[in-house]
């Protein structure tokens, strides 16, 4: 039997020295087998109170409870995501569909399938206004240990290194907590700006792929970009 010694920065604040989980020779099947959700007082929370801080920001996992932020944060920017997002079904703009949304995923989380964390500033201590998200999507484990990436930023917010810092924070979350060993993100050749985002972190191209999403009614290729985790 082997023990996993996890680091207790989980939240910005040192919630207790260590965190030790029983495993056999593989990581356990879900992140939160590994890292529960903590407060800086060492209480074992929901799954929603899983919380990783940067400078500037908060990333954060919800619930149902705040499908009104999910929903504020689609409705402003539906112009805005229009070019770069599948197209929505027709109730994707009401508050029922973000609660049962939120509700499914938060299953998924705890099948340890997705890793979805909300963007909020540091200021908003409250979580009243959502500025984006970051999901490590399609989680597999085994010999595999790779998920995709997908991320989105309020445009009013854009052009402010938040992504980046974000995205930075995730992905060593990803990488030191949830042990996965590789990390896959698809991008549009015209999306300029992703594209700077994820060079910057250290992505490396791998080549095209011709008609790999329907973005807007059209598919679109996607240039694939990789990040390996060379310590798992």
């Amino acid at each position: 039997m082997l023990y996993y010694a996890l680091s207790a920065q989980v939240f910005g604040c040192r919630v207790l020295d260590t965190w030790y989980c029983k495993a056999q020779y593989l990581t356990p099947k879900t992140l939160f087998d590994v890292v529960p959700a903590l407060n800086c007082e060492g209480n074992i929370q929901s799954i929603e109170n899983l919380e990783l801080l940067t400078d500037r920001l908060r990333l954060k996992v919800i619930g149902p409870d705040f499908a009104g932020q999910s929903l504020d944060y689609y409705a402003r920017n539906r112009a805005f995501l229009i070019e770069w997002n599948p197209t929505p079904a027709a109730e994707f703009y009401t508050l029922p569909y973000h609660q049962e949304r939120l509700r499914v995923e938060l299953g998924l989380m705890k099948e340890g399938r997705l890793a979805r964390f909300w963007l909020f500033r540091r200021e908003d201590a409250g979580f009243t206004t959502a500025i984006g998200n970051i999901a490590f999507n399609n989680i597999v484990r085994g010999a595999f240990q790779s998920c995709h990436l997908g991320y989105q930023l309020d445009e009013r917010e854009v052009n402010q290194g938040f992504m980046t810092e974000a995205l930075r924070r995730a992905i060593a979350f990803a990488f030191d907590e949830m042990q996965l060993h590789r990390i896959e993100a698809n991008v549009m050749p015209r999306n300029l700006r992703s594209r700077r985002v994820l060079e910057k972190l250290g992505f490396m191209e791998e080549g095209l792929a011709r008609q790999y999403l329907k973005i807007n009614r059209v598919w679109e290729d996607h240039i694939h970009y990789v990040m390996l985790n060379d310590n798992v």
